[in-house]
């Protein structure tokens, strides 16, 4: 069994690392032609996916080739990668001074992570939105999706 272990290190420290993910990868038949077994977790989700990539050429490409098409196959169902993902284009609400985003208008996964990421922050109430406790500092969101939250 393989097992793809994707880290993050802030700051390019290895104290601080933690897992963003895992991709656990079976052989279940062996040969020349051998199929796989492909189980992906995130720290998000966690059962991203599972599938199977069958008569895979063993020893005829690098093991890079194999993750990467065992990761599509689990993904989109084939071995082709799926279209690049669109830039998030979340709407940002004013209430007076008060600059902010709905959480419920952000997609997954990128609404769980921001989530996460401001769990202890303040946020704002907004009195005139039917969700009131749903939103979050503008300038939060755009934190985050720079990468310095």
């Amino acid at each position: 069994m393989l097992k793809v272990t994707v880290e993050i290190w802030p700051g390019g420290r290895k104290s601080g690392r933690r897992v963003l993910a895992t991709t656990y990868i079976g052989r279940i038949k062996d040969g020349a032609l051998a199929d796989y077994r492909v189980e992906l977790h995130e720290d998000v989700q966690d059962d991203t996916g599972s599938a199977n990539l069958l008569d895979y050429p063993r020893y005829s490409a690098t093991l890079w080739d194999m993750v990467a098409r065992v990761i599509a196959v689990t993904l989109t169902g084939t071995e082709e990668l799926p279209p690049r993902p669109r830039q998030l284009d979340v709407p940002v609400h004013a209430a007076g001074d008060t600059s902010y985003v709905r959480l419920r208008e952000i997609p997954e996964p990128a609404r769980s992570l921001f989530q996460k990421r401001i769990e202890y922050s303040t946020r704002p109430l907004i009195e005139e939105d039917p969700e009131s406790r749903d939103c979050a500092y503008a300038w939060d969101w755009t934190d985050f999706l720079a990468g310095h939250r």
